[in-house]
């Protein structure tokens, strides 16, 4: 009989922690396993592009409103939801005066809704032999599902988060696993509770070669990539972490020193998109520095750039850094405090100072060293980043 397994998301927005769990699905055993899905919102390019295999579970429009605004609960006639939305706020507010009245309740509420949505909500009634908390929210996993064994994943650098920790550490505590992608995700976290150290285990991000280099193949509007200049590509959400700002300023630098022609396209989409935008005009950049949108696949821009950079602020394992070394292209990445897991500095791929300046002095070098970049080209291809053997890791825990 086949073992059953749960995974959870909150939807299948575009953004590395959903491509690398596409990327899971796609290599995993269902001849041995039978895997169930529950996404709390059906949302998200990336609903189209679960493999078939897998059984997505139906929406509960009411847990799905746990990040919708509460205006929009109250609308919508999703008392129950409105009603957590409100309290949560409330206490969040409360707590974040008690324990740092300068900075707000920052990420304390998503813990409260997260929390009081699971407390008030129907768990499954299908009891699993493993159910893997993938994403946040983790709360619904933790107390409201059935499951001989339990695990919850981590994707970022948990020293970065403004949250309550003691919060925190009771629902992290609940689970027989905590998986981390990499040794500075679990370094970090540990900083924060070492008292989860015996719960951690290392299980990398799934890659798929093969099905990255296909839709690399496939047609999008790249071309307009190439041309006489010097292509530079990232891809990653419109945020402050992900360091698009300094990006900006740094091809500003660039374009100051003489090298009008690199120009620089960002694939991804989120908030701080009006303010990028009006930077973007503030520094005379339009036509050099494109933000290309929400692209359901992004593997044509990468494999038409001449450079792939990943300007962040901090990242817990960026999947498109490891996706651009799958497709053979020179990587520049910013020091960010898990960036040493990410690639080997001067072989995989080059770490340069997390500010403008140090983008663009890594920039202007690797633009001037043709033989540098193709050296790095020539030991990517080299590597080999199959590693279906970390589910194999996964399987063990299933009692």
């Amino acid at each position: 009989m086949k073992k059953r397994i749960l995974f959870t998301m909150y939807a299948m927005e575009i953004g590395g922690i959903e491509r690398s769990l596409i990327n899971m699905l796609e290599s995993f055993d269902y001849d041995s396993y039978e895997v169930d899905l529950l996404i709390f919102c059906h949302t998200g390019e990336f609903m189209g592009m679960i493999p078939g295999q897998v059984n997505v579970l139906p929406e509960s429009l009411s847990y799905a409103a746990i990040r919708k605004p509460l205006r929009e609960c109250l609308r919508q006639r999703l008392i129950k939801a409105a009603f957590v939305r409100g309290a949560a706020k409330v206490a969040a507010n409360v707590r974040a005066r008690r324990l740092r009245p300068a900075e707000g309740p920052g990420y304390i509420q998503m813990q409260y809704d997260s929390r009081w949505f699971a407390a008030v909500h129907r768990g499954l009634e299908q009891e699993y032999d493993l159910a893997v908390s993938y994403a946040w929210p983790h709360d619904y996993v933790a107390t409201r599902v059935r499951a001989r064994s339990k695990v919850a994943w981590i994707h970022t650098d948990f020293s970065q988060l403004d949250m309550d920790r003691d919060m925190d550490e009771a629902v992290w505590s609940r689970f027989d696993d905590i998986i981390s992608i990499s040794e500075a995700c679990t370094e970090s976290f540990l900083l924060s509770y070492p008292r989860l150290r015996e719960k951690i285990k290392l299980i990398e991000n799934i890659t798929s070669p093969d099905f990255i280099r296909e839709m690399a193949e496939r047609q999008a509007d790249s071309n307009e990539l190439r041309g006489d200049g010097f292509a530079i590509v990232s891809v990653g959400r419109l945020s402050y972490v992900k360091g698009f700002d300094m990006a900006i300023r740094a091809l500003k630098l660039l374009h100051e020193r003489g090298f009008t022609d690199i120009s620089w396209g960002v694939v991804g989409y989120g908030g701080s998109e009006p303010e990028l935008r009006e930077l973007i005009a503030e520094c005379g950049l339009e036509g050099s520095f494109e933000l290309l949108g929400k692209q359901l696949n992004p593997y044509p821009f990468m494999k038409a750039c001449d450079l792939y950079v990943q300007p962040s602020r901090y990242e817990g394992k960026a999947v498109t850094v490891t996706e651009a070394q799958i497709l053979h292209k020179p990587v520049l990445i910013t020091n960010y405090p898990t960036a040493s897991s990410q690639v080997i500095d001067g072989k995989t791929g080059w770490i340069c100072e997390c500010n403008a300046e140090g983008l663009a002095d890594a920039i202007a070098e690797l633009y001037a060293d043709q033989e540098k970049r193709a050296a790095l080209t020539r030991c990517l291809e080299q590597q080999d980043y199959r590693n279906r053997e970390e589910l194999e890791k996964l399987y063990e825990m299933i009692i």
